[in-house]
């Protein structure tokens, strides 16, 4: 038994005055967060009776407090997300409710994803229809700055150009790669500010009976562009779709934000072009998260999350003829990836 499972379980029932029936590992993610679903019940009150998931941020590594701002104002949107029963600041610990184990990954096929996408679109209105200036007062949420989007993208060339491939990329293929990060950032923060989950994707998603779905993993929230969650649900490196059933949900999701005001009524091209050039930020992003969980920090499983991402990346840059030299790069790139592989 570890350092911190002996803390977290000497707060349950020291603390907490709580009986454990059973502790097992939930899951963890890509910080240094880990979950632990428990199974409590109490001696002398009727308090605990039921399974629990507990959050383990180390404080020195994780800081839970924008955690738990976000939580109590997304439970104030009506959203699902896990209700915070108990709170230990000092060590890094949450009590939280139990969203099951059934994320929508799972569950993802053909017959099911018609519904699921439509209930993870409710939500998503929800969160954008909120007054984002307000909250972003209230809960202390960043913008999705120009220099934040560009350190993002620069993983790309710090982790997987220079690192994993270990290639250097000469001049011209840097200033296409610089040119493609400058025509991005501009594009993508033009587009109308929201509330941002941040990593609305398939993993993050849990499918629940009542009030589905489940929304987890939402502490990065920021202020950032309309399309970037929708994004993360449509071109989700977990999972892919035909390309024309992405463009009818990116369709019906433009309808659902001009419905409740959320936007402007813009044309279906317009709003394409605002998710194609939103999710080539976030795949050129990602990729370079990818290997640097693998190579700083020894998490192998994201490799093999690449190509799709890629897929997403190539399809994304051959749409529009001025990402044109930087979809070839990619191409380049790609081909001494697969060498690798």
């Amino acid at each position: 038994m570890t350092e911190r499972i002996k803390k977290i379980k000497h707060w349950l029932e020291e603390d907490l005055k709580a009986s454990i029936k059973s502790f097992e590992p939930a899951s963890s993610d890509a910080s240094f967060r880990r979950y632990f679903r428990v199974e409590l019940s109490a001696c002398s009150n009727k308090r605990f009776d039921a399974s629990y998931i507990v959050m383990d941020a180390p404080p020195e590594k994780e800081d839970i407090r924008p955690f738990i701002r976000i939580a109590h104002y997304f439970e104030q949107l009506k959203l699902h997300v896990p209700h915070i029963y108990e709170i230990n600041l000092q060590e890094g610990f949450l009590l939280l409710s139990d969203l099951g184990n059934t994320p929508y990954l799972t569950v993802l096929t053909p017959d099911t994803a018609e519904q699921l996408y439509a209930n993870a679109f409710d939500s998503l209105i929800k969160l954008q229809a909120a007054d984002s200036g307000s909250l972003a007062r209230q809960i202390e949420l960043p913008t999705y700055s120009r220099q934040l989007l560009q350190n993002e993208m620069q993983l790309l060339e710090d982790w997987f150009i220079n690192v994993h491939l270990q290639y250097s990329l000469g001049d011209a293929e840097s200033i296409i790669l610089h040119n493609t990060i400058e025509k991005l950032l501009d594009a993508v923060l033009r587009q109308p500010q929201v509330i941002v989950h941040r990593d609305f994707h398939s993993r993050n998603l849990m499918w629940v009976e009542n009030n589905n779905p489940g929304i987890i993993d939402f502490q990065d929230a920021v202020i950032g562009p309309c399309s970037y969650d929708l994004v993360s649900l449509l071109n989700d490196s977990y999972i892919a779709w035909p390309e024309t059933q992405i463009d009818v949900w990116i369709n019906t999701f433009r309808q659902a934000l001009v419905a409740n005001q959320i936007i402007e009524d813009i044309s279906p091209e317009v709003f394409s072009r605002w998710f194609t050039e939103m999710a080539m930020q976030r795949q050129i992003k990602v990729i370079g998260i990818f290997c640097r969980l693998y190579h700083r920090d020894g998490k192998a499983n994201y490799l093999n999350d690449i190509p799709q991402t890629m897929k997403y990346l190539l399809r994304n840059s051959k749409k529009y003829e001025e990402y044109q030299a930087f979809y070839h790069l990619m191409q380049r790139l790609n081909q001494i990836l697969e060498t690798k592989s």
